[in-house]
């Protein structure tokens, strides 16, 4: 990743691991917010209602990221940390990875548990479509009617696409800017006379 960018999936994706008689189903979706997660976490559970674990790991936001890992019943650190793992090397975040397991009536130790968890995660993962996303910071823009064709036509030359615009006798323009590029374009923003350009939502000094 780059310091603006940042990589998740651009849908769900299914993966499968077989073990000595279990069954660990995978199942990889692009996620947002932690009441979604808890969603789907609800749904698989119904689904795979006589699963014996519903082992699960998350990463959510962009620059500070927020992480969790849940071993459902299996031995501590053998089931949702190698989950999170598979996440961390390769650089996924906004996912929810849930492996499902079917046990098959023979025990598969530490080390076999970790390999298996470790192994379904990664097929999920390889069966998904990566996709790099921008890191944007937002602005309102604030202006008279007289200033909307200098702002518009800059707008335009940094190919930069307004989230929402009301243009009456006072405009406003909310703007999701690239991180790197948002000095530059808000300096050139407030070089226009009588453009008010501040961060959105509004910061608190």
């Amino acid at each position: 990743m780059t310091h603006d960018t940042y990589t998740t999936v651009e849908a769900p994706a299914e993966g499968f691991f077989k073990e000595k008689g279990s069954r660990f189903i995978s199942c990889l979706y692009p996620v947002t917010t932690e009441e979604q997660i808890r969603e789907i976490l609800l749904k698989i559970k119904k689904e795979h209602y006589n699963a014996r674990h519903h082992c699960y790991a998350w990463r959510l936001g962009q620059e500070h990221i927020r992480f969790r890992a849940n071993d459902d019943g299996e031995p501590s650190s053998t089931a949702g940390k190698p989950i999170l793992g598979q996440l961390v090397s390769h650089h996924l975040t906004d996912v929810l990875l849930v492996v499902v397991r079917y046990f098959g009536g023979t025990l598969l130790g530490t080390s076999g548990l970790i390999q298996a968890y470790r192994e379904a995660a990664a097929n999920a993962i390889h069966h998904a479509t990566p996709v790099t996303r921008l890191i944007t910071t937002s602005w309102q823009l604030e202006f008279g009617y007289a200033e909307m064709n200098a702002v518009m036509l800059l707008l335009k030359n940094e190919n930069l696409t307004p989230e929402e615009m009301q243009l009456t006798e006072k405009c406003r323009i909310l703007l999701a800017v690239r991180k790197s590029d948002a000095t530059r374009v808000t300096d050139l923003i407030k070089a226009i006379y009588g453009v008010k350009v501040s961060p959105f939502p509004a910061v608190d000094n």
